[in-house]
């Protein structure tokens, strides 16, 4: 069980504003990431705002996601990745690493990656939001915090 986890809150559509990433090796979370970023122009939906709670205020100093991807390439480069409706964090990877002249390709990832989404409908549960999840298997959850979302993927995906 040796795979990472992430997850992205957005400010508007595919424009990440955070970033968790969970990696674990052998079933054993050993490492932990989570970072503010600055959107293109500082830019937020006032829904992203009340989903998550980060405002603009809070990114205006924040890196970029140029600056901030050698610390999420390191960690996602040749990994089994894993997260909650997988299409949508693999679609803000994939878009944010195309505005800013980054190859997807080079991080080695299967096209499609571990979704605890269809993992947790397969088995029969419903509604299957990553707090229904978790609350179905006792997971501690801060939902729409990056890490603590990324961290719940994760646990979800060892328990699956």
């Amino acid at each position: 069980m040796t795979f990472t986890a992430i997850d992205f809150e957005t400010a508007t559509a595919f424009h990440p504003c955070s970033v968790g990433i969970v990696t674990v090796e052998n079933g054993i979370i050993v490492d932990e990431f989570v970072t503010l970023i600055k959107p293109p122009n500082n830019l937020y939906s006032p829904f992203t705002i009340q989903v998550h709670g980060i405002y603009p205020r809070d990114t205006v100093n924040a890196k970029s996601f140029a600056q901030v991807y050698p610390e999420i390439q390191k960690r996602l480069k040749n990994r089994v990745v894993v997260a909650h409706n997988e299409s949508f964090d693999r679609n803000v990877l994939a878009k944010s690493m195309a505005l800013y002249g980054l190859d997807y390709d080079e991080l080695n990832l299967a096209s499609r990656w571990e979704c605890t989404v269809k993992i947790y409908k397969a088995k029969g549960l419903t509604p299957t939001k990553l707090s229904d999840c978790c609350r179905e298997m006792k997971i501690q959850l801060n939902h729409h915090e990056a890490l603590s979302d990324a961290r719940a993927c994760a646990k979800l995906y060892l328990l699956r």
